[in-house]
């Protein structure tokens, strides 16, 4: 964490805003392991009144390098005191979609953190769960492209921001789905 030279005005306008503030609201669905988690919104949605009645403000700003991307969050105080944090995970996959998912998620966890809201969401175990092998990867892939699928429906009905963040369980539900659709496509050819 870095911070500016003094912190006492931040720290006592943030101690107040916190008695304020509830926790983020569960307002989105995840309907791959059916419950429900608290979006960047709603963490927003939790702070932004109570900051904004103790002269308290953020910004964030993704930042990466060499394969590593995350976000840096900076609580302002409007005395112009300050302090920040960075996120930073490796990014399995390197494409638009992927990015911006993952900075999104980056944001939400870290402006919780930063400010005290109670961690409310169940859909951290996307990024706990160990990777998924390449072959699996390209199987996924290779069978929306055949089966001419929409990735962005998909993601959204698993709850994930890419195919890399299934676990196994839900990677090998989806080749089933995929598979039992390109057999469907195929015999209606």
């Amino acid at each position: 964490m870095n911070q500016s030279e003094k912190i006492n005005e931040l720290l006592s306008s943030l101690v107040k805003a916190q008695a304020l503030m509830g926790g983020a609201v569960k307002d989105s669905k995840n309907p791959f392991f059916k419950s429900s988690y608290a979006d960047l919104g709603s963490v927003i949605k939790a702070i932004k009144e109570p900051f904004a009645k103790f002269g308290l403000g953020y910004v964030q700003f993704p930042i990466g390098e060499g394969g590593v991307i995350g976000v840096k969050t900076r609580i302002v105080h409007e005395s112009g005191q300050w302090m920040e944090s960075e996120f930073t995970m490796p990014l399995s996959k390197v494409d638009p979609q992927a990015l911006g998912s993952a900075i999104t998620y980056f944001r939400r966890y870290s402006l919780q953190a930063m400010v005290g809201i109670p961690s409310v969401d169940d859909d951290a175990q996307s990024f706990m769960v160990k990777p998924l092998s390449n072959v699996t990867l390209k199987t996924i892939i290779g069978l929306v492209e055949k089966t001419g699928s929409d990735t962005d429906k998909i993601l959204r009905a698993f709850n994930v921001e890419a195919f890399s963040e299934l676990d196994d369980t839900g990677a090998n539900k989806l080749i089933s789905m995929l598979e039992k659709k390109l057999g469907s496509t195929s015999e209606n050819s």
